[in-house]
């Protein structure tokens, strides 16, 4: 029998890394996801298995203890992690987004201060764009940072902050005054070191409670306001302000393969929820995946599950390679998310009433997909994206 979002070309370690991850998931995350899910609990005991694991390293380089592996690997063990249960995979997406960014651009002391704990897991990342009425407008941020005697002080508010209770180091992106008339040339990325928890955390620093959503429930998602919040100058990622909106855009085209893996993981269980309930549920005298109807039903699902699978490992591929891929991430992210939300409801569909009861797995999923739609920039800041680069690339000669 084909198996679906298999990936050619891994290596020994990939393999043996995916196979542990794949039986993690299987006996540790689906048989406790929705009780977790129901009662919006965080999954602490998930998480202390994926630090034994060694997960929280998985992408930082060995000279400070990580794994030092690619973004592919990362991206197929969020796939594998997604099928379990999407909160699991946000609770790690943060903290490899902020990895990534401190190893692509942290001065050395910051990456000496930080990585080795984040490879550990005992520093957990969470990173901060959005505000209340931004939108995906980044360049027109509002949170500001000001200089004062021997730092700056931050004032603002932030918003949609995924693990922001239970992280205690987060990238906020604001605004700095760098007298550059392009407004994305003066945002700068702060580390903000903090305590967990709610509440006034540090003084000037606030994380209020968590924000109650569709879906996406066990991880935290929460607010960050600041007023008067002082912050040394030295914790400036890279050391130089103004190269804020650079350093998050590539964070984010790591957090786009990383969607696109997620809706990846979500498609695959709700195929693998169908067809098993299509081999066994009985109508007029026989399965229903023998009625055509739901026959064609499990062939288009599968065949977007595979499709969407091999944009995203392209993506992650190139990313890798150190070429530039905002159209590619832009594209696999717009098509997995896009899929996954078909793949879905085909699945419930399939189950019937069943699908409707929340004692049926597929009923969260129903719940979770729509989030991928819109996280990491909606399907149609993709588009723009994706359109700004075929045009630059198919520049007309006429």
């Amino acid at each position: 029998m084909a198996r679906l979002a298999q990936t050619a070309g891994l290596t020994d370690i990939q393999e043996e890394i995916l196979s542990t991850v794949r039986t993690f998931v299987d006996k540790e995350i689906i048989p406790h996801a929705q009780t977790l899910e129901h009662a919006d609990e965080y999954p602490a005991d998930i998480v202390e298995g994926m630090k034994e694991m060694g997960l929280f390293g998985l992408t930082i380089p060995e000279e400070f203890g990580g794994l030092g592996e690619s973004l592919l690997t990362y991206a197929l063990v969020v796939e594998q992690i997604a099928r379990g249960w999407m909160s699991v995979s946000g609770v790690i997406n943060t903290h490899f987004i902020v990895a990534h960014m401190l190893k692509q651009h942290g001065t050395p002391e910051q990456k000496q201060k930080y990585l080795p704990r984040m490879a550990t897991g005992e520093v957990r990342g969470s990173f901060s764009m959005s505000e209340p009425e931004l939108g995906s407008d980044v360049a027109a941020i509002r949170t500001r940072a000001t200089k004062s005697d021997g730092g700056y002080v931050v004032n603002g508010q932030k918003m949609w902050l995924t693990n922001g209770g239970t992280s205690n180091l987060t990238a906020v992106l604001v605004k700095t005054d760098e007298g550059a008339e392009k407004p994305h040339q003066n945002l700068t990325t702060f580390l903000v070191e903090k305590p967990e928890g709610y509440g006034e955390v540090l003084p000037g620093l606030t994380i209020p409670g968590k924000i109650d959503k569709m879906g996406y429930k066990g991880v935290d998602t929460t607010e960050m306001v600041f007023d008067g919040f002082e912050i040394a100058a030295d914790q400036i990622l890279g050391g130089t302000a103004g190269q804020g909106f650079r350093h998050m855009m590539d964070g984010v085209e790591v957090g786009r393969v990383n969607v696109a893996a997620r809706a990846c993981g979500i498609a695959l269980r709700s195929f693998e929820l169908a067809i098993e309930y299509a081999q066994q549920r009985r109508t007029f005298g026989k399965a229903i995946a023998e009625h055509q109807a739901i026959a064609f039903k499990l062939a288009e699902m599968a065949t977007k599950v595979e499709a969407a699978h091999l944009m995203m490992v392209n993506a992650a591929r190139l990313k890798d390679s150190g070429a530039r891929n905002d159209v590619e991430a832009g594209m696999a992210k717009l098509i997995a998310s896009e899929y996954c939300a078909e793949v879905t409801q085909e699945a419930f569909r399939i189950h019937g009433g069943y699908g409707y009861s929340k004692e049926y797995e597929i009923e969260r999923l129903m719940r979770e997909a729509p989030f991928l739609l819109i996280g990491e920039g909606t399907s149609e800041i993709q588009k723009t994206i994706i359109s700004r680069g075929l045009l630059r690339d198919y520049q007309s000669r006429g």
